[in-house]
């Protein structure tokens, strides 16, 4: 009966048009009540304990680190110099595209910041050369998705904190499903074109690659130094993210000299915006939470899948399609806050290692970037495109089903996803 009044009164409020974060501490208020107790004090003391954690401080500062990078110009020099190596190849946008986002994606973490800037310098240039707008949209938002699968991760951060997870290994286990992600809607992007009348781009001389490499360079430095301080133990996620933020600043104001200091309040001032509602989700998830363990509700899950707890590949194939179908209804970052919490004792205790399962989680909640109806990545593509969302809806699903076969490739071959941390941690 719990489940019931945590889905139903979720999804109540939800459809009453009331925001998220109000929805899930009034589902929490829900449970409370059922059973038999409402005090305000324990609702505000586990807002406060959802926010209050360290890890926590890496999301304004990954935040801010994206604003630096698309204002002090990271993100065009790189789509310039992906433009330099392959944009002479037939298709070569889409392949550059592809191969941007893999890059933006080492150094932000945000989906819907990525999707922004590839589409606003790539669609104007796809539709002049011939390009099926649709397609080329659809390509463009599956690329942006691969963002919170590849370090670094907001999404993992929220996930490690939430489920009391190691983010540097969530990091490091998230490199290879990131690329695979990428070489999955590169391979459908192959098959799509077929026989379009396309418009290459004239083969740039190694001189001009060459140059387009070392502007480049500052940006493609920044991954190496995340993932390598990480890995020596030189520096915390959240350090990481600090470092990130401080490089890309630095780079965009006294090396590129395009972000100038009237510009610096404004960057500021979104990052925090957008910092904000996430925190508030996550104080609010805090919430319930508290009240899915209070409730037993993960027991109760668990009494459900019961008979799938002998077979880890089963459960976790049913997991999949589980999140697979909330992702279609819920943004990425409820998800994961109201997911974690009742389904971390369920992995537990069918011996599932939490950070297999984490990665496989987010790709999954990736995809639902691109799922309609919400479909928040598929919403940008088309307001920065102007198209409408049944043209992005058709444009997008070759790319989507290529990826999400990635993921169920991954549920059955879970060491494709272990094997850089076992390889990192000799």
């Amino acid at each position: 009966m719990t489940i019931f009044i945590f889905i139903s009164s979720l999804l109540g409020l939800m459809a009453l048009g009331m925001p998220i974060a109000f929805a899930l501490i009034g589902c929490g208020l829900a449970l409370m009540y059922y059973m038999g107790f409402t005090d305000p004090q324990i609702v505000v003391q586990n807002m406060w304990d959802g926010a209050n954690s360290f890890p926590l401080l890496a999301v304004p500062f990954f935040m801010l680190a994206g604003e630096f990078m698309n204002a002090g110009g990271m993100t065009r020099r790189i789509i310039h110099m992906a433009m330099a190596w392959i944009g002479h190849i037939r298709g070569g946008l889409g392949y550059v595209a592809v191969g941007a986002a893999v890059i933006m994606a080492s150094l932000s973490g945000s989906a819907v910041a990525d999707t922004a800037a590839l589409a606003a310098v790539l669609v104007p240039m796809m539709r002049k050369a011939g390009y099926e707008v649709n397609r080329s949209c659809g390509l463009i938002a599956c690329g942006g998705i691969i963002a919170p699968v590849i370090p670094p991760s907001i999404a993992m951060i929220l996930y490690g904190v939430t489920g009391g997870v190691s983010i540097t290994k969530l990091f490091i286990a998230g490199i290879v499903p990131g690329l695979l992600m990428g070489a999955a809607i590169l391979l459908a992007w192959r098959w799509c074109i077929g026989r379009d009348p396309i418009v290459t781009e004239p083969k740039r001389s190694t001189a001009e690659r060459l140059a387009a490499t070392r502007q480049s360079l500052w940006a493609l430095v920044l991954p190496v130094v995340i993932i390598g301080g990480l890995k020596f133990g030189w520096f915390t996620p959240t350090e990481a993210a600090v470092m990130a933020a401080m490089y890309s600043l630095l780079v965009g104001m006294f090396v590129y000299r395009e972000i100038k200091l009237n510009q610096l309040f404004g960057l500021i001032y979104r990052a925090a915006e957008t910092t904000a509602i996430i925190m508030f989700l996550v104080s609010a998830a805090g919430v319930s939470a508290w009240l899915i363990t209070t409730a037993n509700i993960p027991q109760q899950l668990a009494a459900l899948v019961e008979p799938l707890m002998d077979n880890k590949m089963l459960l976790t194939f049913a997991l999949m399609v589980l999140v697979l179908l909330v992702g279609t209804a819920l943004d990425f970052t409820p998800t994961v806050l109201i997911m974690t919490p009742v389904l971390m004792p369920v992995l537990k205790q069918a011996g599932i290692d939490p950070v297999y399962f984490g990665v496989l989680f987010i790709m999954n909640n990736a995809i639902g970037l691109v799922t309609p109806p919400v479909g928040t990545v598929l919403n940008v593509v088309c307001g920065v495109a102007k198209i409408p969302m049944s043209g992005a809806i058709k444009g997008v699903i070759p790319f989507m089903v290529a990826q999400t076969i990635v993921m169920f490739l991954l549920v059955v071959f879970p060491q494709i996803v272990m094997w850089p941390l076992e390889m990192m941690s000799r």
